[in-house]
């Protein structure tokens, strides 16, 4: 049977995969609107009581058990944005179809860790405020698990997410065949093995009811969690080179990344660059990703809070490099913000990591 890589099938299913890498551009420092000598004087906006994010592992059996029950709300409210997602039934489609909407300008772009950062909090604000969760929202610090994917506690079907899905045969979406894959079929257990997810796969965004899946590839986070493998992204000087490595490449496959690696190891609907909030780990997953480049940030503040770059479109399209004034779009979920809103996460988005 034909098999392709993890890298390759990614960016089949986003439609991306037929296209060339460009040359990345150089990362440089953008001076914040209103900073117009560059000298760093700018408010951020103020935050006296900041939302404490944990580690999942970090929170107790009953709180774990308050986050899935909350999640399950989110699945059963019903949808605010039927307009533009027609399929949507509930506010977790709502934020599921949010992404779907805007993929084709959220990755492998300069504002991928922005709008993501924005994203994921407006999900936290939803959560907390329509649903009753207390406390920030959890994130998977999956270096913790690189040594035995199978057997991380966020599988646990009592205490976490469900596990793996039952075996299917080369199950992803568009592609001939994702190798190693375990599972690929509908998870069996844990408290998400009955839900229905209603838009998707890839970009479709009418009522197309299915299971949750999953497709469990260890060989990604076993490559790319490693403590040399996180060393070396997160010693990386420049914030467009921090950003591609963390991220990954457009159609490189040697080089898929954490953010890459964390859909891959979890595959099934997690691999859809579309799609993949489906799956409520998703959000987890982006929490990891937005600790790892507050940890980047912090290793040098001063200039890492205004420290942008990269293209506006992904590298097969001629486009201006983001700044700091570039508006992050996500639907009728929030208002549109600038990048320079979010830089900061003890600024306006009020929020730190424990």
């Amino acid at each position: 049977m034909k098999t392709i890589s993890f890298s390759t099938a990614f960016l089949l299913i986003a439609g991306l995969a037929s296209t060339g890498l460009g040359a990345p551009t150089t990362s440089r420092h953008i001076v914040a609107r209103g900073d117009d000598n560059g000298d760093g004087d700018y408010s951020y906006g103020t935050c006296s009581s900041p939302i404490v994010r944990k580690e999942w592992r970090a929170l107790t059996t009953e709180q774990k058990s308050d986050y899935i029950d909350a999640v399950k709300c989110m699945m059963a409210l019903p949808a605010i944005d039927t307009a533009n997602v027609p399929g949507a039934v509930s506010r977790f489609d709502d934020f599921q179809g949010g992404h779907i909407l805007a993929t084709e300008f959220i990755h492998y772009v300069g504002q991928f860790l922005p709008w993501h950062r924005y994203f994921v909090s407006v999900y936290e604000k939803a959560i907390r405020e329509e649903c009753g969760w207390t406390l920030g929202q959890p994130y998977w610090d999956w270096t913790q698990d690189y040594q035995d994917w199978p057997g991380s506690e966020i599988w646990d079907p009592t205490t976490g997410f469900g596990g793996n899905g039952v075996y299917v045969d080369c199950p992803e979406v568009t592609v001939t065949c994702l190798p190693g894959g375990t599972g690929g079929g509908c998870i069996t257990d844990g408290p998400f093995a009955n839900i229905t997810v209603h838009i998707g796969p890839a970009d479709s965004l009418d009522r197309n009811d299915h299971c949750l899946s999953r497709d469990f590839h260890s060989q990604f986070p076993e490559q790319y969690f490693t403590p040399s493998a996180m060393n070396a992204t997160m010693s990386l000087p420049t914030f467009d080179g921090f950003r591609q490595s963390l991220e990954g490449l457009l159609n490189d496959v040697d080089h898929i990344g954490q953010h890459g690696s964390g859909h891959g190891g979890t595959g099934g609907t997690m691999v859809d660059l579309f799609s993949s909030p489906g799956d409520p780990l998703f959000y987890l997953h982006h929490g990891q990703l937005d600790r790892l480049w507050w940890q980047w940030q912090n290793m040098n503040i001063d200039e890492r809070l205004y420290e942008i770059a990269g293209p506006t479109r992904n590298y097969t399209v001629a486009s201006p490099n983001v700044t700091l004034d570039y508006m992050l779009d996500v639907g009728v979920l929030a208002d549109q913000v600038p990048i320079y809103d979010v830089m900061n996460i003890g600024g306006s988005l009020c929020y730190t990591y424990e």
